[in-house]
């Protein structure tokens, strides 16, 4: 892995595993960066400093690491978080919209839960991640959004692998390439 881009001054833990979690795909775990509480610290404050001036009325996070980021960074902005969740994990009366994606070494299929009190229609939502790969999570869950009457006013993740994707307004802590 070729780091391109580092917003970080905190040092850089990250593992890499080759073939995990199936043969061919090289897993970039960043859970070294979230065990370290500078390092932690310094993620949220520079999403919330990225986010703070936006018009925002959900934080949206995919599980499961993305709910770390999202909870804590819609805390800190005093809005909600929407956890996004694997079909089967919500009950099913509290699902507002399930829906298909494809990762890059297999499909799933993820869910919207229901708002409490309110619709997504005329909400802004800003989808927040660990990684983006080929962004395939992201565009899922905007889609969904997006026909559920919401709009994604942006995406953000810790780190950004850009030979996978093309989507330049992705925000990005940090961007990799894989070697």
């Amino acid at each position: 892995m070729k780091i391109l881009k580092n917003s970080l001054k905190t040092e850089l833990n990250i593992r890499t595993e080759r073939d995990y979690p199936v043969k061919g795909v090289e897993f970039i775990d960043i859970t070294p960066l979230i065990i370290q509480k500078e390092t932690l610290q310094e993620i949220i404050n520079q999403l919330v400093e990225e986010l703070k001036n936006q018009k925002i009325d959900y934080i949206v996070a995919p599980e499961a690491r993305g709910f770390l980021l999202g909870t804590a960074v819609a805390n800190m902005l005093e809005i909600g978080c929407i956890p996004i969740r694997k079909k089967g994990k919500l009950p099913p009366t509290t699902v507002e919209s399930t829906f298909d994606y494809e990762k890059e070494y297999g499909k799933d299929q993820l869910e919207l839960p229901k708002l409490v009190k309110a619709t997504y229609e005329n909400k802004n939502f800003y989808i927040l991640d660990d990684i983006y790969a080929t962004g395939n999570t992201m565009k899922a869950i905007q889609k969904a959004i997006e026909e559920l009457g919401g709009t994604v006013i942006g995406k953000g993740v810790i780190m950004n692998i850009v030979a996978l994707n093309d989507d330049e307004e992705v925000f990005s802590l940090l961007e990799v390439e894989e070697e």
